[in-house]
């Protein structure tokens, strides 16, 4: 098996297990509020308050991970936000609820830029968006894997063993992913000269101890293109990771006995996205050019989910909103592996800063996506006109996507 490809698996596996910690709290949200007497309005504190240091330290560790290299640093940061995922089930009030959440934000914030810097030191241009596919999806499956895993140890053994089980998980592949991983490929065992052949420029270049160009990138137009692209969407997935059960259980009328599959099925929707829009911006990168391959998968994506999200909000019933949403989850993550390839297009060696800067816009944009959308409800009293709004984000995403040229860095080497 080639190296490379164990590079993928480790961090396909740790890519599940961060979705499995986030989202492992809303499953035990009953339990937790009942325990610890927290009303719906410090619940709601308690959930955005990971969202807050999640897109404070997206940049700075994906900037410590280009500096120090991947190895030490997501090793660290496995460690760190396990340690709070763990903590989690030791709270014992809403104020120790609401450090440990945050406290835990900070730690998860450096995973996917540092993955996007491993990615760019073990695949070729061309190939970036496939394994970001992959890691991508895989953060979908934790996602449609939480109810599963999840509710039967709520059942079993209750909401505390929920994450003592999974902090366990993040320190045994802390402890594999220091043990094995090199951040220079020629030094992880058993590779072959053939396969370094095969890996791009990025693998043969050191780790060093340089400051990021911050100025120059920012005076670059393509900064906050990607930037303020990334924000928009974010309006739409943050939709599936903050207010969807509460939509389609009080919006639409499902029984929470539904709700496992409800929930469950528009995240496999999202993985088999996340596949496919990797594989196929490789493929079409390859044969077009990275301007058109990146592009078509990204403008498409945003855009079809747009219609897709619209037709929830426009046409009545509990099973056309299900079908049009699973299918405008599935679609927007077409673009996700050509949005975060883009970060190594034109980020280069910077690409962990970059990547960090771009979700850290991502995170703004859940912040608010997640908070107007109760008001909107309190104002109008419809659950549907949200969805309008998200549309139009979606939309005006894939106007910014359309301008963007991934052949060209942010900083010349």
């Amino acid at each position: 098996m080639k190296k490379r490809n164990i590079v993928l698996l480790l961090l396909v596996l740790i890519s599940v297990v961060t979705f499995l910690d986030r989202i492992n709290i809303t499953m035990a949200s009953q339990d937790i509020m009942t325990e610890l007497g927290l009303s719906e309005s410090q619940w709601g504190w308690v959930l955005s308050v990971f969202t807050i240091s999640y897109g404070l330290m997206q940049v700075p560790l994906g900037v410590w991970g280009d500096k120090r290299g991947y190895r030490l640093v997501l090793a660290l940061i496995v460690l760190w936000w396990s340690l709070f995922t763990g903590l989690t089930g030791l709270a014992w009030s809403f104020g120790s609820l609401l450090v440990i959440r945050f406290m835990f934000g900070i730690g998860e914030a450096g995973s996917y830029p540092c993955m996007t810097g491993v990615v760019v030191k073990w695949y070729k241009q061309h190939e970036t968006s496939t394994a970001q596919g992959y890691i991508w999806a895989a953060s979908r499956m934790g996602g449609a894997l939480t109810p599963f895993i999840v509710l039967p140890v709520l059942t079993l053994l209750g909401w505390h063993w929920a994450f003592y089980l999974l902090a366990a998980v993040g320190v045994v592949w802390a402890a594999g992913w220091y043990f094995w991983f090199r951040d220079k490929p020629a030094e992880v065992k058993g590779i072959t000269d053939e396969e370094l052949a095969t890996l791009p420029e990025a693998a043969r270049q050191e780790i060093k101890k340089v400051a990021i160009p911050w100025r120059r990138m920012m005076q670059n137009r393509q900064f906050w293109l990607i930037l303020a692209m990334y924000f928009f969407y974010a309006w739409g997935s943050w939709f599936f990771f903050s207010w969807f059960p509460r939509f389609m259980e009080v919006g639409r009328g499902f029984d929470k006995s539904e709700l496992t599959y409800v929930i469950a099925i528009p995240f496999v929707m999202s993985m088999v996205g996340n596949i496919a829009g990797g594989y196929l911006s490789s493929k079409l990168s390859l044969k077009y050019g990275l301007k058109v391959g990146r592009r078509l998968l990204g403008v498409g994506g945003l855009a079809v989910s747009a219609l897709f999200m619209f037709l929830a909000a426009f046409i009545p019933g509990k099973t056309e909103v299900f079908i049009f949403l699973s299918l405008a989850f599935g679609v927007i993550d077409l673009m996700l592996p050509s949005a975060w390839a883009i970060c190594s297009d034109i980020g280069g060696r910077y690409s962990g800063a970059v990547s960090g800067a771009m979700n850290t816009a991502g995170n703004i944009g859940g912040f608010v996506c997640a908070t107007a959308f109760g008001y909107l409800i309190e104002a109008t009293g419809n659950y549907n006109v949200p969805l309008f709004v998200i549309t139009a984000m979606l939309a005006i995403s894939a106007l910014l996507f359309f301008a963007i040229n991934p052949t060209k860095q942010l900083v010349e080497e």
